[in-house]
Order: structure tokens, then sequence, then C-alpha cells
């Protein structure tokens, strides 16, 4: 390490259980793939189907880079729950939609959705609808193409669409972790991936390095401003949503609000990440660097407790300690996962600005607030985007016949 600056900590990217590397090789059964505008695909046909019957699209998550469609069938099918390979039992043909930049634009990818919908109705056999979906950022992206789809008069056939744990009320990653990945002296992919368009445009709050201010990204106003424009949700098909998070208000009671997340020594000493509290001026991280000689504090001013939140949850400290630590520095780790979607935002039943709402009590609300027609909220906390039986046996009853 040079005496001159710290080392570049920022090769890392945040991402959840369907975009972690594998430990080893991964076998992927043979199937075909589409070249799509934007992004590509994987189409893997159901048990005793010849050519292409039963549709299931399922579109891939936020990262930097092009989709690993191999890490994300490992995901799916290597987890606790077998979910392609239990599609394929029950005759659906399982399509994986990838980007070739997950990062882009939620309005870029689209296009890429919407070409794999009109590929898979040009070579379907018989007249099953089509189902369409996805995993957290790959839910709002066909939500979106498929009502610009319908905005345009062009008969979609989806007769059912998905997200899983999707943020459809936002994202959120704490802002002093944000505000860290543009504190490094390096260019790097963690800060490329939190200044994303497609960050932007979820992250319910922004940290903006070039004015170092915290709150909604003009991509965000814009985003929802396009959905807006295509009357935010498609209106044919039947709309639902399972969530990683609880329904009852019972998040990460572990997680203190105002405390110690995750101390930094030896490397960018003293850099201390804190829990989202509520107040003014609340302090979110104090940064500290030798090389060159920096030091930074974040501080938010009426946020929510967001990192103890219901919700699907990230790795996001322990991600970051263990980095630090690889790299020779020591980690005073308190809490390795924090709230990333909350339940709330999931099934979009609330929005997650206040405490009330995105602590609500969902098990307590109507259904009918929700902007979906049914949904499911996991029965334990989980990581986001965990393939569990209990949710996807939920949503594979639920396929139209």
């Amino acid at each position: 390490m040079s005496a001159t600056t710290e080392p570049n900590v920022g090769s890392f990217t945040l991402g959840g259980p369907l975009t972690a590397e594998p430990a080893g090789p991964i076998e992927v059964p043979e199937h075909d793939e589409w070249t799509l505008p934007n992004g590509f695909a994987w189409v893997f046909p159901g048990e005793g189907n010849h050519g292409l019957v039963r549709p299931v699209i399922m579109a891939d998550g936020f990262n930097l880079g092009r989709s690993k469609l191999d890490s994300l069938y490992q995901g799916l099918e290597g987890g606790n729950f077998p979910f392609i390979s239990e599609l394929r039992r029950r005759g659906r043909d399982v399509i994986l939609l990838g980007f070739e930049e997950r990062s882009a634009s939620i309005l870029e990818n689209a296009q890429a959705a919407e070409a794999v919908i009109m590929r898979a109705i040009a070579e379907q056999m018989g007249d099953t609808r089509l189902v369409v979906g996805g995993f957290s950022m790959g839910g709002i992206v066909t939500r979106y193409a498929l009502a610009k789809l319908e905005t345009r008069r062009m008969d979609h056939r989806t007769g059912l669409y998905f997200s899983y744990d999707s943020p459809h009320r936002g994202a959120s990653i704490p802002v002093g972790v944000q505000a860290f990945s543009h504190f490094i002296p390096f260019p790097n992919d963690f800060a490329k991936q939190m200044n994303s368009p497609a960050a932007r445009q979820m992250l319910w709050s922004h940290y903006d390095k070039d004015t170092d201010k915290v709150g909604t990204a003009p991509e965000r106003t814009e985003f929802l401003a396009a959905l807006d424009r295509v009357g935010s949700w498609p209106q044919i098909p039947m709309k639902i949503a399972v969530a990683n998070g609880r329904a009852d208000g019972v998040g990460l009671p572990d997680v203190n609000p105002g405390g110690v997340a995750l101390r930094i020594d030896q490397i960018y000493p003293g850099t201390t990440f804190y829990t989202q509290a509520q107040g003014d001026d609340v302090t979110a991280a104090h940064l500290n660097r030798r090389f060159p000689k920096a030091e930074k504090t974040v501080t938010t001013s009426g946020f929510p407790e967001l990192d103890g939140a219901p919700g699907g949850t990230l790795h996001t400290y322990k991600i970051l300690a263990d980095t630090m630590e690889k790299l020779g520095g020591k980690a005073d780790l308190r809490h390795e996962d924090v709230c990333f979607v909350p339940s709330v935002s999931a099934v979009a039943i609330r929005d997650i600005e206040t405490q009330d709402d995105l602590y609500a009590n969902i098990d307590g609300l109507s259904p009918d607030e929700s902007e979906l027609d049914d949904f499911l909220c996991s029965s334990t906390t989980s990581a986001h985007t965990a393939i569990t039986e209990e949710l996807c046996t939920w949503l594979m009853d639920r396929l139209p016949d």
C-alpha cells in the first residue's frame, strides 16, 4: 500500500442472493438464447413441452454490469427451493431476462422487457396467457414495460404480473454508505453503482456527490413522472407481489437507531457508520482518510428509522467490513444486515417517508389500500430476493391456466 494514499476499497458492489458469485462452477441446463435490444434472454422449456407453450418471463435485478444469468439461475435454483425446476415441472417455460447494463435507466432496460414479451408471443404455441415479472428492479422494469405497451394499444397477452421484493415505493441504502463510495480517492465500481441511473431512480433518498446533499434524485422524480404517463401500472393483468420482509410491523429489533453499525480502523481509521435514527442533523456517518487527508460528517434530517425497518435485508455492512479486512483494515461490525426494500414498498401499500408508514402493521390494513390485486409478505425476515418455498409456492399457485 502506498504511503500517500488509502487503498482502493471500492472494488465491490452491493447485491442480494440472486447476484452473489457462486462458490463453484454452475451447471445450467440446455437452453436457447435470444438477443434483444439492451438485453438478452435464456429460454428453458417446461417438462413435456415442444416449443414455447406456457411462458413465465422473469427479469433480473439491479447491480453493475451485464446480467450474469448463470448466477441468476443458480440463485433461483440452488438455494432453499428449486424455483426453476418446480416451474418447469408444472409445465411452465422459464424465460430469464438479462440486461446489457443492469445499472442503466429503467426506461432503457424496459425496451428489453418489451422485446422479450413480443418475442414470446410470436413464438408461443397455444393461447395460455403470459406471466411477466421480475426480482427487485426487474419487477419495476416489467411493470413499466407492460404499462407502456398498454398505452400504445399493443396486446401483451399477459395474464399475470408479479414482482419479487421490488421497491415500488423506493429502496434504502444508508446515505453514509453511499457517501463513502465517493470518499474513496479512486474511481471505483461501488461509486459507479451508487451513482448509476437505476440507483438514482430507485433509491428513496440519494447522496449527491457533487453537492453533498441528501434527498430525492432528479432521476427518481423523472422516472416517477414517466410511470405516471403510462398509467403507473398495467391495467389488464392481475398484479401480485411478494415481500421478503414481514407484514406485522416487526423488522430488525437488534438494530438500535443511532447506534454504531460499523467502525473501521487502520485504513480509513475512525470511519464510523451509524444506524439511521429520526430527528434533525442526525449523524449517519463520520468518514476519515489519511492519504490524501480528509474527513467528512454525513447527516440526515427528517428520516424515519430505515435500517431496522420491516423488509428484505441486504448484507450492506458485512460486505463493506469484509472488503476492509481483506485490504488490511480492522472492522468492528455490529450489524451485518439492514433493511433494503421495506415491506410496505414491496407490496405497494404505503410510502416510506414517515415512521408510522414505514413500520405499518400490514396485516392490520385493508388489502384494498395496496396498488396490487394480491400480495404476500414473508412470515420471517429474509434477505432481499431470497428464494423461499413459502413465497415461491404462493406465486406458482396463482399462475394462469
